[in-house]
């Protein structure tokens, strides 16, 4: 009977342990700023200027125009934790493929605009447009979240 009761003990101490093992997986936050590979492509309004496939993942990101600040998916709240950005990857494709950019930080929009690609400027008259998988962004290059695989395009854009 001691030996029974025992067991028992053990055997509900196991199943207590498995039944609570969910809620602190469910807890823990999982790590969604994993690297990606995708394509980036800038377009200039004279052709193509840059295509090529990079890794990348939400992080700071520093122009001489808008200083250095997040670019991780979290600005303006759009995604709850770090994530790739189409922005991050360009910056990401300019260092490792050796051209610049710039962009101004716009606070309101807790987000850069991006005004020059490879010496090629937006202007009064255009801009550079940010496009995922052939669809425009709904939200700044610094809030969308992109995935493995995807197409990220920015595209010189007259008014």
């Amino acid at each position: 009977m001691r030996q029974s009761l025992a067991r028992r003990s053990a055997i509900t101490t196991v199943a207590l342990a498995l039944a609570t093992a969910p809620a602190a997986v469910a807890q823990a936050k999982p790590n969604t700023n994993k690297a990606v590979r995708v394509t980036v492509t800038v377009q200039g309004p004279d052709g193509l200027l840059f295509k090529g496939k990079v890794n990348t993942k939400g992080h700071d990101v520093t122009t001489a125009t808008g200083g250095t600040h997040k670019c991780d998916g979290t600005n303006g709240g759009a995604n709850p934790s770090k994530v790739p950005t189409p922005t991050a990857a360009l910056d990401d494709a300019a260092h490792k493929k050796g051209f610049t950019w710039d962009g101004t930080w716009y606070a309101s929009f807790d987000d850069f605009s991006i005004d020059t690609i490879k010496n090629v400027s937006g202007g009064g008259a255009a801009y550079w447009s940010i496009a995922v998988n052939g669809t425009p962004t709904p939200v700044g290059g610094c809030q969308f979240k992109i995935s493995a695989g995807d197409q990220v395009n920015f595209t010189w854009t007259a008014f």
